[in-house]
């Protein structure tokens, strides 16, 4: 192929020859460009560059807007085994800029809206976490009962009476794709 212009078509950046087709295009987005159409394009959409709970189940929790929805959480009664040892690695983070306290089990923040009294924020975050795991809010915990292959409390041994899950577990099945022969 030339890489010469061989007709009125012109040629590409590269200096290929394009058809009359390519040339037309070509010249459309020039003068778009041209035209300032580019720039009156929206913006791309924006990507999440971490994922917190609300992303993940798709709104916010109450608990997560008002203080009164855990000041009342017992942090050493819902410990399991009374191990506060795990509950103590807990603390106050940040978020986007939001104070947030991050869920192991579904690897992802909890955002903490509510105004956090001094000297008392991973309490707060601890109390915000325990009550987004007891009530099974939890996207990790939601997946408990078709991925757990081993036995478990659903909820955790947070939750005094949680149903039991992991039970009957079987691998998935990919359709269609049988095992190397060894």
């Amino acid at each position: 192929m030339s890489t010469q212009p061989t007709s009125s078509a012109g040629t590409g950046e590269q200096g290929t020859e394009l058809g009359q087709g390519g040339a037309e295009v070509r010249d459309q987005v020039a003068a778009e460009d041209r035209a300032g159409y580019v720039a009156s394009q929206p913006d791309p959409p924006e990507t999440a560059s971490s994922i917190d709970a609300e992303f993940l189940s798709g709104r916010r929790f109450p608990y997560q807007e008002d203080i009164a929805l855990v000041e009342d959480v017992d942090l050493l009664a819902a410990t399991p085994g009374a191990d506060i040892n795990w509950l103590e690695d807990i603390a106050l983070l940040q978020e986007d800029g939001q104070p947030a306290v991050f869920d192991r089990y579904s690897n992802a923040f909890i955002k903490i809206y509510f105004p956090i009294p001094e000297g008392r924020e991973d309490e707060f975050a601890r109390k915000v976490l325990i009550k987004h795991l007891q009530s099974g809010d939890s996207y990790g915990i939601r997946l408990k009962e078709r991925h757990t292959k081993f036995a478990q409390p659903e909820l955790g041994s947070w939750v005094e009476g949680s149903p039991t899950v992991g039970t009957d577990w079987t691998p998935p099945v990919l359709e269609g794709w049988e095992p190397p022969a060894h």
